[in-house]
């Protein structure tokens, strides 16, 4: 294996500029610390879409109050102009790896995992059955889906107990005009403002106690107007292992009181409510979906079997059966990587195989100068915090290996701008960015509300591709 000790610095290559991508970047900056003074690097950022920060922008709920504070740190790192921006880019497409091997020492991916995991359920093909993950890329103005969606539904259900299903029932559920005040696309904005939607049904498996959104998340929910929260009783039970959960951890025992304090209040509240809300959202519990019920070939119902916990805080299933009608499905139980060329890849875990971040082959032998790190390598779990140690992780391996790197044997910047340009790839750069950034930020500031809505937008998100690169190479 070749081997350089040569003064030039470390190239490095990392495909992917959501938070892993950003943070593995900023990390390595920072190895001249973390390996005793006698690293250097250049380091290049590719990115599918012309803009960055990849599951901030373009995988989270707009509402989020804490997603500017996110953007707002990779902005920072980014902004520094040690690291080189190159958006529009596709690896596989617009540069290949034998290209990247040819340009870099090193090459990291950080592509994440943005398709919905499987379901196999009876009648999950049928129209008005949907991926959480296709609708958040939809309503977050993702530029490769559809401007439209069918929003035709009065009764939705959404399968799952995380962080999506909640953000996918919140945006169902919530009144068009209170998402102006955030980035939504136009296009997202009048199809909201057409939804017919009356109630939205979130069902989980387990019980209160072992719900896998956070507290944030669950809070959020009693923010919208005009909609009203809607509890079971015969959904809170407790075994065992949930009242330890509950005695252990604060997290889970936030969550269930806030789920317990609702449940009283709406208790309390009875007859003598007066303005009951426009639309409806329910928490269901202890439910595990058995088919989609389709009339025509279309949506028009689901059916649980009720469950029971067993003590260890797993569920299982009771006999008892019950359908809802609903005219729409929404499937929110995970993420999935996807597949890149010319590297394994692990399709039951939709990862990168890898070892602590080294990426392994077919074998599970170390592919020589190729590392993953965030979802493509360990899976869709943990938040964004954890993210960082992730990318820590990874960069410890390769700076352990850098003696042993593969030499690039083009390791000039300018030549793979070169190489882009002989291409024909209309490539983005942080400077576009900036521009993009201010266009978006100007069409809020420009924004006309309709008569009787008092709003401020801080921005209107760009959907459109082309458009997208045209402001960014002005």
């Amino acid at each position: 294996m070749a081997t350089h000790l040569a003064p030039r610095p470390l190239r490095v290559a990392i495909i992917g500029s959501g938070p892993a991508g950003v943070y593995a970047a900023d990390i390595l900056t920072k190895s001249q610390e973390v390996a005793g003074g006698d690293v250097q690097v250049s380091i290049d950022l590719f990115e599918s879409q012309p803009a960055p920060y990849g599951l901030i922008r373009y995988g989270v709920a707009p509402d989020h109050p804490r997603i500017k504070g996110i953007m707002n740190a990779l902005h920072k790192v980014l902004d520094r102009g040690d690291i080189r921006f190159f958006g529009n880019v596709t690896y596989g497409r617009d540069l290949t790896l034998a290209d990247l091997r040819t340009f870099y020492d090193a090459i990291i991916f950080a592509t994440g995992a943005t398709k919905d995991a499987v379901l196999n359920l009876p009648g999950i093909e049928l129209d008005g059955s949907y991926g959480g993950a296709d609708f958040v890329s939809w309503y977050d103005g993702h530029p490769d889906v559809s401007r439209e969606w069918p929003l035709h539904a009065k009764e939705i259900a959404v399968i799952g107990n995380g962080n999506v299903a909640l953000d996918v029932a919140r945006v169902l559920s919530k009144h068009a005009d209170d998402l102006l005040t955030t980035e939504i696309p136009s296009n997202v904005y009048a199809g909201l403002l057409e939804s017919p939607v009356t109630d939205v049904h979130v069902f989980g498996r387990r019980g209160p106690a072992q719900v896998k959104f956070t507290p944030l998340e669950l809070r959020e929910l009693s923010h919208s107007r005009d909609v009203d929260i809607v509890l079971y009783e015969e959904d809170f039970d407790f075994d065992e292992a949930s009242d330890k959960a509950i005695k252990s951890n604060n997290q889970i025992k936030t969550m269930v009181n806030t789920l317990t304090n609702w449940l009283v209040e709406q208790g309390d509240e009875g007859e003598e409510k007066r303005d009951p809300a426009s639309r409806r959202l329910h928490l269901h519990f202890l439910h595990t979906p058995v088919e989609i019920i389709g009339t025509d070939g279309q949506v028009s119902g689901i059916r649980f079997e009720r469950n029971e916990l067993d003590g260890t805080g797993n569920a299982r299933g009771t006999g008892e059966f019950i359908d809802y009608p609903v005219q729409a499905v929404y499937r929110a139980v995970g993420y999935l990587g996807s597949e890149l060329p010319e590297i394994d890849f692990d399709a039951r875990r939709g990862v990168i195989p890898n070892d602590g971040g080294r990426v392994l082959d077919a074998h599970g032998a170390q592919v020589p100068g190729l590392y993953a790190t965030g979802w493509i390598k360990r899976g869709p779990v943990g938040l964004i915090g954890h993210t960082k140690g992730d990318a820590l992780e990874t960069i410890g391996c390769l700076l352990e290996d850098r003696i042993d790197l593969p030499v690039a044997a083009r390791p000039n910047e300018a030549e793979v701008v070169e190489l882009l340009e002989s291409r024909g790839v209309k490539f983005t750069t942080w400077d576009g960015w900036n521009k993009l950034d201010a266009h978006e930020k100007h069409l809020g500031e420009s924004y006309v509300p309709a008569a009787g809505v008092d709003v401020v937008r801080e921005r209107i998100k760009v959907v459109d591709r082309d458009e997208m690169v045209d402001i960014s190479r002005k």
